[in-house]
C-alpha cells in the first residue's frame, strides 16, 4: 500500500540507535508490525493516550532524545491527537509526523458528523480491522453504533427505537459486503416506515431525505470506471504512480497510463505530494486497490479542448508522428488529428515526409463528436501567418534593405527566397557577375543566402532581388587592380576570324585583334593559336560603357626586336 510505504521510508530514513521511534497503533496490527521492522533503534506502541503518558512519566530519560513519532495509518485520528499532545508536552524536541492514512482520517470525520445527526450509526467491517474498530469508536461518542461484518447481522438490532440511522463503512470492506447489508436496510427500511437512513459512502456523499434504493445507487456507482477524481501522488516507482484518492481503497496508475507521450517520465516531470487529474479504470475490492489512469483523463480533457478549438478558431500545437495515405497524423494533447495532404504544406509540391516528428501548427476545421476524430489545416495557420509577415513587410520595405534568407525553390530563370515569411526573387543575372546557365549553378534549397531589395512592385506584391556584391564585380577589381599598360599571363579561351578571346580575370574576357597576335601577317589566328594556349599579354586598352578590353600580344615582341636590332649595331660599331 502506498500509505505503509510512506511511513517505512519515514522510519528508515529518520530513527537511529539514539533516536527511538513512537508509533500510535494496535502493536499487534501486521501493519505496526511491518513499521518497526524499519525502525533503527527502540521503538514503542502506543494505543491510548493513557498508556503514552504512563511510559513517559516512567521513562524520563527518553523524553531528552531526539525521537520521532508516526501512526498507524488507520489509527483513531482523536487518539492520535491526544498521543500527539501528551509527546509534545513530554518531549519538545520530537518531530512528529500525521501519517493516518488521509481517505481513513476522512472517513472519521465524516462519520464523526454523521453520528451527531443519527440516533443510531451501522458500521460494516471487520471485528478485527482496525479501521473499522477506530469507526466505531468514534460514532459511539455520539450515538448508539453497531459494527455488522455480514448482512444477516442486521436482523439482531432493534430499530424500532429509532428515526434517523447513518451507515458507513471501514477502508478495507469490500463493495459486495456493503451492498450486501445496504440491500438488507432497504428491506428493513420498508418494513419500518417511520425510519429515515443516512449513509457515508466511499466518496464522502451524505445521503438524506431521499429514497433508500437511490440511495444505495449511488453508494454502489460511486467507483464507477470512467469517473474522473483527483489524485495527491504518494510514492512513484518504476512500474506505477501511488496516489492517494481520498477514498477506503489504494489507488495506483500503472506507467502506461501516465501519458501517450512515449518520451514522457514520470520520476522528473512529477513528485510526491503533486495532485494529479485521473480516471477510474479498474475497482480490486479483494485488495483494496483503484487502478487509474492520467493518460485517459487528459485525452478526454484535451478532446474537450478540440471542439473547443473548432469553435473559437484558436491554433493548436502538435507533433506530426505519421505519414500515411492522404496526409499526417498529429498528436495534440493526446489527441490524434488528420491533416490531410493538400493542408499539410504551404505549397502541394512540398515533401509530408520532411514533417515527420516536427512541431506543427494547425486550426480544426472538421470535427466527427460520433467517431471522436478531428481533421486539421496547417495551411490555414501558414496562410494567416504569411498576409501578417506581408502586411509588416510592406508597411516598411525600401529598396536597398538587406535580409538574411533561404532558398525556397528554383526556375530556370531564377530563385525564390524566403526572407521572412515573404518571398522574393533573385533573377539568374543577379545571381554571378559570370555568365551561368541555370540558378543550380550558384544555389541550392535550403541555402542561406544575403540579399537586398533590387526593386519594389507595390501593386502587384513582386520583390527583386539581388545577390551580387558590388565588390565582386570583376570591372570594379579590373579598375582597381589592372590599368591600361599591365602585363598578364592569360589563357586563350575562344578563337575566331578576327582575332583570339583570352582570360583577363575571372568574368571578363579580353581580345586579342589578329594584327595583334604576331610581328608578321598571319592569315588566320589559328595559324599561331589554338585554345588553351598560355600567352604572354599587355593590356592596351579598356571601354569600361561598353564592357571591352583590348589585348595585344605583338606589343610586346616589337619592343623585344628594336633592342635586339640595338644590340647587333652596338655590336658591329665595336668592331
Amino acid at each position: 500500500m502506498s500509505f505503509c510505504k510512506k511511513i517505512h521510508n519515514i522510519v528508515e530514513e529518520n530513527s537511529a540507535k539514539d533516536i527511538p521511534v513512537i508509533i500510535g497503533g494496535d502493536p499487534n496490527h501486521p501493519e505496526v508490525i511491518g513499521i518497526t521492522g524499519y525502525c533503527a533503534g527502540e521503538c514503542f506502541v502506543f494505543s491510548t493516550v493513557d498508556e503514552t503518558e504512563d511510559f513517559f512519566v516512567k521513562n524520563t530519560s527518553i523524553c531528552e532524545k531526539g525521537i520521532i513519532a508516526v501512526s498507524q495509518t488507520t489509527f483513531s485520528q482523536n487518539e492520535w491527537k491526544k498521543i500527539k499532545e501528551k509527546i509534545k508536552i513530554y518531549c519538545t524536541n520530537a518531530k512528529i509526523f500525521d501519517t493516518i492514512c488521509s481517505a481513513t482520517r476522512k472517513r472519521q470525520e465524516e462519520a464523526a458528523e454523521l453520528s451527531k445527526q443519527s440516533d443510531c450509526m451501522i458500521v460494516i467491517g471487520g471485528r478485527h480491522s482496525s479501521n473499522t474498530v477506530k469507526l466505531k469508536a468514534v460514532c459511539s461518542e455520539n450515538c448508539d453504533t453497531f459494527l455488522v461484518e455480514r448482512a444477516n447481522e442486521l436482523r439482531t438490532i432493534d430499530f424500532s427505537q429509532y428515526t434517523e440511522i447513518g451507515v458507513t463503512a471501514g477502508a478495507s470492506t469490500p463493495s459486495a459486503i456493503i451492498k450486501e447489508v445496504l440491500l438488507e436496510m432497504s428491506e428493513i427500511v420498508n418494513e419500518t416506515t417511520n425510519m429515515q437512513v443516512e449513509e457515508v459512502p466511499s466518496d464522502a456523499m451524505t445521503i438524506e431525505d431521499m429514497d433508500f434504493s437511490a440511495a444505495l445507487e449511488a453508494s454502489l456507482s460511486s467507483m464507477s470506471t470512467d469517473q474522473k477524481v483527483k489524485g495527491i501522488v504518494m510514492g512513484i516507482t518504476p512500474t506505477e504512480i501511488q496516489v492517494d484518492i481520498g477514498r477506503k481503497h489504494a489507488g495506483y496508475v500503472p506507467m502506461d497510463e501516465y501519458s501517450a507521450d512515449p518520451t514522457a517520465n514520470a520520476a522528473k516531470e512529477i513528485k510526491v505530494g503533486d495532485e494529479l487529474d485521473l480516471i477510474i479504470m479498474k475497482t480490486n475490492d479483494a485488495e483494496g486497490t483503484v487502478m487509474l489512469s492520467k493518460k485517459r483523463f487528459d485525452a478526454q480533457k484535451a478532446w474537450v479542448d478540440i471542439i473547443d478549438a473548432e469553435e473559437d478558431g484558436r491554433i493548436l500545437e502538435g507533433t506530426v508522428i505519421e505519414v500515411i495515405k492522404g496526409g499526417v497524423l498529429v498528436v495534440s494533447n493526446s489527441v490524434r488529428v488528420f491533416i490531410p495532404a493538400s493542408l499539410a504544406t504551404e505549397r502541394r509540391d512540398e515533401d509530408l515526409e520532411s514533417l515527420l516528428k516536427k512541431t506543427v501548427k494547425f486550426r480544426i476545421i472538421e470535427v466527427n463528436k460520433q467517431r471522436r476524430r478531428a481533421v486539421g489545416s496547417v495551411r490555414a495557420v501558414l496562410k494567416d501567418a504569411k498576409k501578417e509577415a506581408s502586411d509588416a513587410f510592406w508597411a516598411q520595405a525600401e529598396v536597398g534593405q538587406k535580409y538574411s534568407g533561404v532558398v525556397k525553390s528554383m526556375t530556370n530563370y531564377g530563385a525564390f527566397v524566403d526572407i521572412g515569411g515573404i518571398d522574393g526573387m533573385v533573377h539568374i543575372s543577379e545571381m554571378s557577375w559570370k555568365r551561368i546557365k541555370n540558378p543550380s549553378e550558384v544555389f541550392e534549397i535550403g541555402q542561406a543566402v544575403d540579399v537586398y531589395i533590387k526593386a519594389l512592385d507595390a501593386e502587384n506584391k513582386k520583390i527583386s532581388l539581388g545577390y551580387r556584391r558590388d565588390e565582386d564585380n570583376p570591372w570594379e577589381i579590373l579598375k582597381k587592380n589592372y590599368p591600361e599598360g599591365t602585363v598578364i599571363e592569360t589563357e586563350i579561351v575562344g578563337l575566331t576570324t578576327f582575332g583570339a578571346f583570352a582570360k583577363v580575370i575571372p568574368g571578363i574576357d579580353g581580345l586579342i585583334h589578329i594584327s595583334q597576335i604576331a610581328d608578321r601577317h598571319i592569315s588566320k589566328p589559328q595559324d599561331v593559336l589554338k585554345a588553351g594556349d598560355k600567352v604572354t599579354a599587355k593590356i592596351t586598352g579598356i571601354d569600361y560603357d561598353k564592357k571591352r578590353v583590348s589585348l595585344s600580344i605583338r606589343a610586346l615582341i616589337e619592343p623585344e626586336a628594336a633592342e635586339e636590332v640595338a644590340e647587333e649595331v652596338a655590336e658591329e660599331a665595336a668592331e
